[in-house]
């Protein structure tokens, strides 16, 4: 299936240090009204694949919407001449636009990607089991939440799985920060059959930057 894709890229006069959660909170502030970005509905949570996610790459803000996420980004990515992130301002002096369809779905061909900000793959539970596992063990829960996040990744992007996804990883763990708490999260790479575009989030707290993901050559 394709799926509309707005990436927006914000350029200051000086280098920007903050998250991908403070940019979204940036976000999340100053257009209240649209519940696509901040994933909130009458003071409730969506609990969803977001359909817009904020994100630090080489220390660029990013922002990609997705379908109808798209559509709002394309309303308001102009609407403003500073951010202001964790109390420091940012002029803004270029924005940069991509505005396409992409491709998402199972592939015939098997694909290589890279997480270029952490994957949290693991919630309390699964991360107990995975701290009594020996490699192998640890290597096949991962990959089965993998399959598990791009199985409800498509789910949310009401796309029917026609056959079965198959996941390899090659990950180190390490050490992140969430909502001021310290986490395990994962860096490196995976092969799967499933065609992800690029800067996709995986995982948990996709919004906020983690999870992102590139394709590189296998």
């Amino acid at each position: 299936m394709n799926l509309l894709v707005f990436t927006l890229t914000l350029t200051s006069t000086r280098p920007i240090q903050e998250s991908g959660a403070q940019l979204r909170g940036f976000f999340a502030t100053k257009f209240n009204e649209y519940s696509l970005l901040h994933q909130h509905n009458a003071d409730k949570f969506i609990y969803r694949y977001p359909m817009v996610q904020y994100k630090m790459i080489d220390r660029t803000p990013t922002v990609i919407g997705i379908n109808e996420g798209a559509e709002v980004l394309k309303e308001i990515y102009d609407e403003y001449e500073k951010i202001t992130l964790n109390g420091n301002e940012y002029k803004i002096v270029e924005r940069g636009i991509t505005y396409k369809k992409e491709d998402f779905g199972i592939s015939e061909k098997l694909i290589k990607y890279e997480f270029i900000t952490p994957w949290f793959a693991l919630n309390q539970e699964n991360f107990r089991k995975y701290l009594s596992f020996d490699k192998g063990q640890q290597a096949e829960l991962l990959n089965k939440n993998l399959i598990g996040n791009i199985l409800s990744m498509s789910k949310s992007l009401d796309y029917q799985v026609p056959e079965k996804i198959k996941c390899h990883t090659e990950l180190k763990s390490r050490s992140s920060s969430l909502k001021g708490n310290e986490i395990i999260a994962f860096k490196g790479s995976f092969i799967t059959n499933f065609l992800i575009p690029d800067y996709f989030g995986l995982g948990k707290s996709v919004s906020r930057g983690f999870g992102t993901v590139k394709r590189c050559s296998l």
